[in-house]
Parts: structure tokens; C-alpha cells; sequence
């Protein structure tokens, strides 16, 4: 249980930086070349347009919820396999 516990509390967590990372990468090399980002498409335009800022949050709201909660589940797995290896 301790071992599913640190798994689900640890790869959940990987999976979102790296996921806001490449998001971020994107929109950096975008900004790089002198374009403007479009958040909600996801594509480089025109230098000449200009795109409100949209958090990651808004654009993928079931990764980060599902992914916070398979890791508050990981934690009380954490929890309930050391309180069990104690007893």
C-alpha cells in the first residue's frame, strides 16, 4: 500500500510540471520569434494580435483536478501503509 501510495502521490505531480513546462516552452519560443500566443488555440499568430492570458488551469481543468486528486489520494495511501507497518 506504501509503494502504490508514493507512486500515486509522486507521478501525478511529475506529469503536470511537465506538462505546464512544455505548455510554457511553447508560448516561449512563440514570444521568441516575435509572435503573440494564443492560449485557447494553442498556435503562434501574428505579431500583430493580441491574446489575453489563459491559465493552465482553465485550458485543462480535469488534468490538474484529476491529477491533485490521484495525489491527495497517494498521500492517504502513504498515511494508511505506514500507520499499518507500525501496529
Amino acid at each position: 500500500m506504501l509503494r502504490l501510495g508514493l507512486i500515486l502521490l509522486v507521478v501525478p505531480a511529475l506529469l503536470l510540471m511537465g506538462g505546464y513546462l512544455y505548455d510554457l516552452s511553447l508560448a516561449d519560443a512563440c514570444l521568441d520569434q516575435g509572435g503573440s500566443w494564443d492560449y485557447t488555440a494553442a498556435q503562434c499568430d501574428s505579431a500583430d494580435a493580441n491574446h489575453p492570458f489563459v491559465p493552465f488551469m482553465v485550458r485543462h481543468p480535469l488534468w490538474v483536478n484529476g491529477g491533485m486528486l490521484l495525489s491527495v489520494l497517494g498521500l492517504f495511501l502513504c498515511i494508511a501503509g505506514l500507520y499499518r507497518r507500525r501496529m
